[in-house]
């Protein structure tokens, strides 16, 4: 789709939500226009092209609010949604907070977010698993294929025996969650992925993807895991092993968007930290 055609699309929704724009932000993925409607703050994204975000409105919708940022109205490719105030992610905040005291902020988000059924054509834990196959056929090496092998493993039995499947974020993680004035903290930008909880804590522990020092640390995984476990009642255990697989799968994709492993080079990192505490081996 054409840039012209983007912004055509956007001047579509300003007019058709009533949108008084105050300011623009253009990123790679999407163009966002912050303004009122009404009294009310609010920020019309628009989605460039179509792909995981197009129907992002429809998974915010099925959360209702719930620990996430309210979808006010929403298209195919565009979400209306309220405004948080002032809007620092975790990660900015994470300057004036312990590792240990953002974990706990992002397990209570998870434990907040309380979704009805998932949309349809959502994709599952499973639909998401075949990039290992897609890789490892590819005869790329930028990853080591035992490893990979492993990762594939462990992600294949942990998908086989879930329980209370539902929606989940999908992509939860500091730089997705945000401070509301009134609200609290709420998670935005959900990719929306139907699996157990458990599976909801892999993407926060490979963050922020900036700080594999950090995230790759073995007193740090321990902790992580341990507030997850306790906050949302979970196995330990199936904690480590998504994370692990987890870990991999996000190194995968990176090599498949950028050609060579960039921040999926300190998910490499974390998942050979990982793959020694599962409890079977992998």
């Amino acid at each position: 789709m054409s840039s012209g055609g983007v912004h055509e699309r956007l001047e579509e929704r300003i007019q058709a939500w009533r949108v008084s724009v105050e300011r623009m932000v253009e990123t790679e993925t999407s163009l966002l226009a912050f303004g009122h409607r009404d009294r009310q703050a609010v920020v019309l994204k628009l989605i460039r092209r179509a792909g995981e975000e197009w129907r992002s409105g429809q998974v915010l919708e099925a959360f209702g609010g719930r620990g996430v940022v309210r979808a006010l109205e929403h298209v195919d490719g565009a979400v209306l949604l309220e405004r948080l105030l002032p809007g620092e992610s975790l990660a900015a905040a994470g300057e004036n907070l312990d590792d240990e005291e953002a974990t706990a902020i992002l397990a209570d988000v998870i434990g907040r977010m309380s979704p009805a059924p998932p949309p349809p054509d959502v994709a599952t834990v499973e639909d998401w698993g075949r990039s290992f196959e897609r890789y490892a056929s590819s005869g790329n090496g930028a990853i080591e294929g035992a490893l990979v092998e492993a990762a594939r493993r462990t992600y294949a039995q942990l998908g086989a025996s879930q329980s209370d499947i539902g929606l989940l974020h999908g992509d939860l993680h500091h730089g997705n969650v945000l401070q509301d004035a009134t609200r609290g903290w709420l998670a935005i930008d959900p990719k929306g992925v139907v699996g157990e909880l458990a599976y909801e804590a892999g993407a926060a522990l490979r963050n922020p993807s900036d700080q594999p020092a950090l995230f790759a640390a073995p007193a740090v995984i321990e902790k992580r895991v341990g507030v997850f476990a306790r906050a949302l009642r979970l196995d330990p255990e199936r904690i480590l092993g998504w994370a692990f697989a987890q870990a991999v799968l996000a190194a995968i994709w990176d090599v498949e968007d950028h050609g060579a492993l960039d921040a999926g080079a300190g998910f490499v990192a974390l998942a050979n930290a990982l793959r020694p505490r599962l409890r079977q081996g992998a």
